[in-house]
């Protein structure tokens, strides 16, 4: 940021009084932070534009003179591995936030606690198979919280980067997580976000996947309005999930190609995914067992960056297959 911006912002606030020095101070206290800048509520990406515009820009290759163009309309696409060789299980998340309130980095416990109470409210009305149970954090039955944690369907307070950035303020108060009673639907509330809505199955059926994530989000979007800006989508807390704010991924075990990650960072590079460990963001992998995912969020739809996923894991099993060939 150069000197000019900043004396062009010191002094600005939103109406929620959310300022320069609160949205930059995670960077500020991290310089190993790749973006080091959150939004406090929707009006952050305006008052601070001199600022965010160009960091939207530079990560997604995203001109503000252009408008993204949502379309989360349902597919029917062909099992990628159905006798289960090489993708063990597919997930694929959103993130949401609400209008009228302030994102988790400047939200009060007042106005957590209001939304959390809007949030669980339309839970409960959604039915058949998204119908399920919310776990609210505070408190929570210890046997509860070692179930989730063993079955992975729960979040810890978030590492130094949100902590700096006010999003672990009041932790665990107003978090919790809703899951489906089958398990392949969850959300987890006031995380990073006020809504991480997440599909998730141990199969390579990336379209029942998905369709199950949009039916969802079709139904909780009748009693929520979602925090979404003409130009950059769905607006979350960090800028870099704007747009579809969607990560669609596997995890998926390649033996060979890890012995060949030229070959395979080829492929991955050819269509616009991305490669972490299956911890998450900033792990590394391990045992052959990768996450790949999406990089694109901003200026694609919700449907393209699913049939991209599709594609670009069809020419990877494709090659993981070949180099076992003689």
């Amino acid at each position: 940021m150069s000197l000019e911006i900043f004396n062009a912002l010191e002094h600005q606030k939103t109406d929620s009084r959310f300022t320069l020095a609160q949205a930059i101070n995670s960077g500020i206290k991290n310089w190993d932070s790749s973006i080091g800048i959150y939004a406090g509520d929707a009006q952050s990406y305006r008052t601070f534009s001199l600022l965010f515009d160009p960091i939207i820009c530079e990560y997604h290759g995203f001109s503000k003179d252009k408008n993204h163009k949502p379309d989360i309309s349902p597919l029917m696409l062909p099992s990628l591995d159905p006798e289960k060789k090489y993708i063990k299980s597919t997930r694929v998340r959103v993130a949401r936030n609400l209008e009228g309130f302030s994102f988790p980095c400047h939200i009060s416990l007042s106005q957590r606690r209001k939304l959390e109470k809007k949030i669980i409210s339309a839970l409960d009305r959604l039915k058949d198979d998204l119908k399920g149970k919310y776990y609210s954090f505070e408190p929570i039955d210890e046997k509860e919280l070692k179930q989730l944690k063993k079955e992975n369907l729960w979040f810890q307070k978030g590492d130094r980067f949100q902590d700096a950035a006010g999003i672990n303020s009041d932790f665990p108060k107003c978090r919790g997580v809703f899951h489906s009673f089958d398990k392949r639907f969850m959300v987890w509330v006031n995380e990073e976000d006020h809504l991480r809505v997440i599909g998730l199955e141990r199969t390579s059926d990336i379209s029942s996947v998905y369709n199950r994530l949009s039916r969802a989000l079709s139904a909780l979007n009748q009693s929520l309005a979602f925090s979404r800006d003409e130009t950059y989508g769905y607006l979350t807390s960090c800028p870099t999930n704007i747009g579809t704010s969607m990560r669609a991924g596997v995890h998926i075990q390649l033996e060979k190609l890890e012995q060949n990650k030229d070959l395979l960072h080829g492929i991955v590079k050819g269509y616009n995914l991305q490669i972490r460990g299956t911890g998450g963001e900033k792990t590394k992998v391990e045992n052959a067992m990768f996450d790949i995912s999406n990089r694109q969020r901003l200026g694609i739809s919700e449907s393209k960056i699913i049939q991209n996923l599709h594609a670009g894991l069809l020419a990877i099993i494709k090659a993981e297959k070949n180099l076992g060939t003689p």
